[in-house]
């Protein structure tokens, strides 16, 4: 693992570090903030698990969730969102292949080779980032926006005892039933539906044995909205479960990191109230 960028920010620091993934078979590359509390003690650790066609840079140079993230003493981890370089798998649209790893293990080739982005993360990244926190993590929560925002749920709900809390923008929540999913679980996971429910929130959701607190922002002015992005089923599955989930709507708020950057402060004080 090497260090490849280090960058003083509201008395913490945002770093950068890249490593060859055994996991992915390719080149890695993800970011880290650690606020300076960080240096004397364990401090809380959040993922945060960004959208289509970003990377680890997205969220720390648009959102400004270091100010909040420092007053809080949480350290927040930026992951990539697919493999990457040229032995990876690719397609032309933005939707499928790199940008859009959808944070699942790929059961069908070319993309099974290097698209196990559920197994990097839980298992592989956890340990790298573990080594780049002075005294280690004592409580971990994770969000994520849109694409990322389904996979902060997939992961959260598949690991209670991982995570103690879930947030979410704008996220994915029944990918079975909307195009984006379908496209991407149509050629990850193969034509048979039925291997799909074990990476839909809904499914997760109603099946789930512990319940961590979920915070989802959903703008009304969001271009995916509802289309993409219809969350009636995930809902209403939650209630029917009594799975604890705050969805809130931001009237007049779209997709962008605009919205991000209004209720990062909401979302992270969301995670501090739980860790």
């Amino acid at each position: 693992m090497e260090l490849i960028e280090s960058k003083k920010i509201f008395g913490g620091d945002q770093v950068r570090y890249k490593h060859v993934s055994k996991v992915l078979g390719c080149e890695m590359v993800f970011s880290l903030f650690l606020p300076k509390e960080s240096q004397d003690r364990p401090v809380p650790l959040v993922w945060f698990l960004s959208g289509l066609t970003c990377d680890d840079q997205n969220f720390s140079t648009k959102s400004g969730f270091q100010r909040y993230a420092a007053d809080l003493g949480l350290a927040v981890l930026i992951p990539d969102t697919s493999p990457r370089g040229s032995e990876a798998a690719d397609d032309e649209a933005y939707d499928l292949g790199q940008g859009a790893g959808f944070y699942l293990n790929a059961s069908q080739e070319p993309w099974a080779s290097h698209y196990q982005m559920y197994d990097y993360l839980l298992e592989e990244l956890a340990e790298l980032v573990e080594d780049c926190l002075p005294h280690g993590s004592s409580q971990q929560a994770i969000m994520g926006h849109s694409m990322g925002g389904y996979g902060a749920l997939v992961m959260g709900v598949k690991n209670p005892h991982r995570f103690q809390s879930i947030s979410a923008f704008a996220p994915i929540s029944n990918p079975t039933q909307v195009p984006w999913g379908r496209k991407a679980f149509t050629a990850y996971l193969g034509p048979d539906e039925s291997t799909w429910a074990e990476w839909d929130p809904v499914h997760l959701v109603k099946e789930a044995k512990d319940e961590i607190p979920i915070f989802i922002s959903q703008g009304t002015a969001d271009e995916f909205y509802p289309e993409q992005l219809d969350e009636s089923a995930f809902l209403e599955a939650a209630e029917v479960a009594n799975y604890p989930v705050r969805y809130q709507k931001e009237e007049g708020y779209d997709h962008s990191y605009y919205t991000i950057s209004t209720f990062i402060g909401d979302h992270l004080k969301f995670h501090a109230d739980h860790l």
